[in-house]
């Protein structure tokens, strides 16, 4: 599996987005960030310990996790889904107690690209130019594409 992650964190916009393919059918994808047992084998660094305190991914549903690193620290992770269309799109909040009092929307489009693969597609905006920087230096672009290739790696057991 040699997809890449692109993310593009254009300047004088507080927005970020990225976009990464995957040679595993929309279900299969999309399923993968909707159960919560499969999220806790991929979401994030390999490092890191992740505990989920509930992870409803529905519309009008919400969640937290706590992602814990080899130094014992411990980060909350948690949002509102808006809107989550199966197999194609979802609308969710997203705040990160490392930068607390920010809250980014972030949109996911699953595209089926025909012969069983998927493009997933990101845009996260946040209330500022500051806080969308503060996100980009937190080793967003690190977590995201090890997340990615972990969820490659469970996808194709």
């Amino acid at each position: 599996m040699s997809n890449a992650l692109k993310l593009t964190v254009p300047d004088g916009v507080p927005f970020i987005d990225f976009e990464r393919e995957f040679d595993f059918p929309v279900a299969a994808v999309f399923r993968a960030h909707s159960e919560p047992k499969l999220i806790a084998q991929w979401l994030g660094p390999r490092h890191n310990k992740i505990e989920i305190d509930h992870y409803d991914f529905r519309t009008g549903g919400s969640y937290l996790y706590h992602h814990t690193g080899p130094d014992g620290v411990s980060y909350a992770f948690s949002g509102v889904f808006h809107t989550v269309r199966e197999n194609e799109f979802a609308i969710q909040t997203f705040e990160f107690d490392g930068y607390p009092d920010v809250v980014s929307i972030e949109f996911a489009t699953f595209e089926d690209l025909g012969d069983g693969r998927t493009r997933l597609r990101g845009h996260a905006v946040y209330p500022s130019q500051e806080a969308r920087d503060g996100m980009a230096s937190a080793g967003m672009e690190g977590g995201l594409s090890e997340g990615y290739e972990r969820l490659d790696e469970l996808l194709g057991i």
